[in-house]
């Protein structure tokens, strides 16, 4: 990563004496020595420092642990990253250059600097936001993947932290010696790779994305022994969007989800009828925004983190990890979205990860340059990813069951895919066989026109799947009412039987059979599978939250009679 340019005012704004003065309310005095480290990679920083005089280093670490320098600040300038927005290890190293003078502002005060000082704020979360973009391109201070490019379990692990908007750097060891040389030393067996090396030093052979995660320090779970206002499952836009308004109007958030942020709609390369955004927007681009506009306001993201049950028999409501660990919270909305639904071949799951694909992100486009690739779907996501593969891939043939385009896709979409000449369409057309490797790796493909009974078999190495959703409901069961494709149902969708729960005329719009229990997005019954849609709920949800927490505050206020 080259040397950034600290004179770049966008990234690296100078304040003002007066504005420093402003700030310090927020923070304290500190002093370090010249050499003193300020921030190490891999642990938890501080907070943010506001320098008052003196100079601060701000280095990266290659992956041999080697420092390499990416800006001096000064005095005016504040050392901060994204990360501590959140409490989590710092990607960068930073030491005092030479005797300094600082406000050190903690993490848990950083939101009510946002909030009370609006113009800096905003300054500072743009500079934040280019900052760990600079970071994510350079790949610096996140860990080293050491395998093949295009090995199945190097390409899950660049998914999971791209998708998390986490810096990292891939090494093939058959072009760089010194990856060979830890490969050697530590993965003698080709099943042990990749290895991750983290920024602390520990090395991981073909690790879990939890696994990763963890050795990370990406999830931190603070809030055991207290009760949030709300708790909400799923990171998706109607997740990020009910963390966003609720934040903002005070109430105690924590978000969580098994993955990343961003959800389906993370996976669109370029959305373009979401108002307000003429040219376009991408997803990852979208909810990357609402990821750190929640934070802003307060929200505690613990990302990626799995939950396995809800207990709704109890107030606070409970919910259960998969580790079982628990967290507490008065209300919890449920913004577990859906995942797209698999084939029905039998031996699909062998090529998942090895040429079946259900994100079309540019690490899967790279994986099938100059090559033929089968899409399946019909849908607007379909639609947006036909585009965006379209510069990499040779020829598109994209599947559809239906009899047309227009059932499910907007028009823009459907003029834009019948006047590129490298995609195909074939309507009522089903995939039917998968073929592959010794080593699983995909290799052909069969689909059947479902008029005629033709059937077509093609040398594709590469099928990506879009083929609708299936509610992400399991961890629910028991507590709310589902409909029968298990879709959480709320408001006048709830069965008669199940509302005296509810009391008074019944569940609020949003409100499932159980008190307390929200939903909203994909997950929710007869809710518009669109972003716009589910940004609306996520928002319009909050309401319908103070309602039921001012509720439940007097019913646990109120005196007993006898």
């Amino acid at each position: 990563m080259p040397k950034i340019d600290p004179s770049n005012e966008r990234m690296f704004p100078k304040l003002s004496a007066a504005e420093i003065d402003r700030l310090c309310r927020f923070g304290q005095q500190q002093r370090y020595s010249k050499g003193q480290p300020l921030f190490v990679t891999g642990e938890i920083a501080p907070g943010m420092l506001i320098l008052k005089s003196g100079r601060a280093q701000v280095t990266r670490r290659d992956p041999l642990g080697r420092l390499a320098p990416i800006v001096e600040e000064t005095a005016g300038d504040f050392v901060a990253e994204v990360e501590q927005l959140s409490g989590r290890p710092s990607l960068v190293d930073v030491h005092a250059v030479d005797d300094i003078e600082a406000v050190l502002i903690r993490a848990e005060n950083l939101s009510s600097v946002m909030i009370a000082e609006p113009e800096l704020g905003d300054r500072m979360m743009r500079a934040l936001i280019l900052r760990r973009l600079s970071l994510i391109e350079a790949g610096a201070g996140g860990p080293v993947l050491i395998g093949p490019e295009d090995a199945p379990d190097v390409v899950r692990l660049q998914g999971f932290l791209a998708r998390n908007a986490y810096p990292y750097q891939v090494l093939d060891p058959a072009k760089d010696s010194d990856a060979a040389d830890l490969v050697d030393k530590y993965a003698p067996d080709s099943s042990e790779l990749p290895l991750a090396v983290c920024p602390k030093g520990t090395i991981l052979k073909n690790p879990s994305e939890a696994d990763l995660a963890r050795a990370l320090g990406m999830v931190r779970r603070d809030g055991r022994d207290r009760t949030y206002d709300v708790a909400i499952v799923g990171a998706g836009p109607a997740g990020l969007a009910t963390a966003v308004y609720a934040a903002s109007e005070g109430l105690s958030v924590v978000v969580f989800d098994g993955q990343a942020f961003g959800g389906q709609a993370g996976a669109s390369a370029r959305i373009e009828n979401y108002l307000g955004f003429p040219t376009g927007i991408s997803g990852r681009d979208l909810t990357g925004r609402a990821y750190v506009q929640a934070q802003k306001f307060g929200a505690e993201m613990v990302i990626p983190s799995r939950i396995a049950r809800l207990d709704c028999g109890q107030n606070p409501l409970m919910l259960k990890f998969a580790d079982g660990d628990l967290t507490k919270a008065s209300a919890v909305v449920i913004a577990s979205g859906a995942r797209y639904r698999r084939l029905d071949i039998p031996n699909l799951s062998e090529f998942e990860g090895r040429g079946v694909w259900y994100w079309a992100s540019p690490i899967e486009a790279r994986l099938c340059r100059r090559e033929e690739i089968v899409l399946v779907g019909g849908g607007n996501s379909a639609g947006q990813a036909a585009m965006f593969l379209r510069d990499y891939a040779a020829k598109i043939w994209l599947v559809v069951r239906g009899p047309s385009l227009s059932e499910s896709m907007s028009q823009y979409l459907i003029d834009r895919i019948y006047a590129t000449s490298s995609i195909e369409v074939l309507t009522n057309t089903e995939v039917v066989a998968l073929f592959g490797s010794p080593q699983r790796q995909l290799e052909g493909i069969r689909w059947r026109d479902r008029v005629s009974g033709e059937e077509t078999e093609r040398p594709v190495r590469n099928l990506f799947l879009f083929i609708g959703a299936e509610p992400e409901s399991g961890w629910l069961h028991g507590c709310v009412s589902l409909d029968a494709k298990g879709f959480v149902q709320t408001g006048a969708s709830v069965p008669q039987a199940m509302r005296s729960a509810i009391g008074g005329a019944g569940p609020l719009s949003l409100q499932s059979s159980t008190p307390g229990v929200f939903a909203v997005g994909d997950v929710r019954s007869g809710s518009v599978k669109r972003i716009g849609a589910a940004i609306g709920e996520g928002a319009g949800v909050v309401a319908q939250l103070h309602a039921y927490l001012a509720g439940n505050a007097a019913a646990v206020c109120a005196p007993v009679r006898r």
